[in-house]
């Protein structure tokens, strides 16, 4: 009789350390997706974007100041310098990365310290940046990311192309 004693207590104690071994696996794996389901979903970037106004006064700007790149299809980006009428810069097509766009931000951005330190007023370059329809999501994201590495931070994205821009973008 002392025999069938011990084999109920050994197998009760059995069956509790599978039963807490079981819990502690599933646990385990409840936390595990849920972590990789929240480490799966997107992360978005937030953009602040000026508002759109038609009291902006443009004269206030230094053209020397002033660098526009345009987006174009295919990573084609061209940029110039003030205006496109009479352009500090003329409209040049370059390529991303580091001997492309960047060294011209770099070096734009360079000259206008320099030629603000000359006025004693401290200005910095304004770069406006216009994605065209046929230009991806993917080139905007380079393209500020660019200007994040170039340490820009007066930028602006605008969405309105003038028909001289619009024609220089399919010419190049």
């Amino acid at each position: 009789m002392e025999n069938l004693h011990e084999k109920t207590k050994s197998q009760n104690r059995t069956i509790k350390n599978t039963v807490i071994t079981i819990f502690g696996i599933c646990l385990f794996f409840v936390v595990f997706f849920v972590v990789t389901v929240k480490l799966s979903e997107p992360t978005v970037m937030t953009l602040n974007l000026p508002k759109t106004s038609e009291n902006i006064n443009h004269s206030t700007l230094d053209e020397h100041n002033v660098m526009t790149i345009l987006l174009g299809a295919n990573n084609k980006i061209i940029y110039y310098g003030g205006s496109l009428d009479s352009p500090i810069i003329s409209p040049t097509e370059t390529k991303y990365g580091e001997n492309g766009i960047r060294k011209e931000l770099t070096q734009q951005n360079k000259s206008s310290l320099e030629n603000s330190s000359k006025v004693s007023r401290p200005k910095k370059l304004i770069v406006i940046i216009k994605p065209s329809a046929k230009s991806t999501y993917r080139n905007l994201v380079d393209i500020l990311d660019e200007m994040t590495i170039t340490n820009i931070e007066n930028f602006t994205i605008v969405k309105d192309f003038t028909p001289e821009e619009s024609k220089l973008l399919t010419s190049k």
